[in-house]
């Protein structure tokens, strides 16, 4: 959860503060019949979610549906010239710098 121990413990004084220690046991089992619950939920969900994809969930390559290892800048490029496949033997951009131009667009070819 993030907490470390000296938070824990002045997360702890402070609930003896506000509760006072004759209230403080009927909320801690509070609290952990509600964790003790959540745990519980989680359980059956994950089971019933194994239950429903049954063998197909131990056949599926992780790693390939991974989003980290999808190019965003390529995955446009294709989008955008697959109606010009002329156009996509143009190398990309090394490291996000923009290709060089031989020519200047407004002025024709440099002489």
């Amino acid at each position: 959860m993030g907490i470390n121990g000296l938070e824990a413990i002045v997360l702890g004084l402070l609930a003896v503060l506000i509760l006072g220690p004759e209230k403080l046991p009927e909320y801690a089992a509070g609290l952990a019949r509600m964790v003790k619950s959540l745990r519980q939920l989680a359980r059956g969900a994950q089971d019933q979610f194994r239950e429903e994809l049954g063998d197909d969930l131990t056949d599926v390559d992780w790693r390939r549906l991974d989003p980290r290892q999808y190019d965003p800048r390529l995955i446009i490029r294709e989008a955008l010239l697959e109606d010009f496949p002329e156009l996509t033997d143009i190398p990309l951009a090394a490291q996000g710098k923009p290709p060089m131009q031989t020519t200047n667009p407004t002025k024709g070819v440099s002489s």
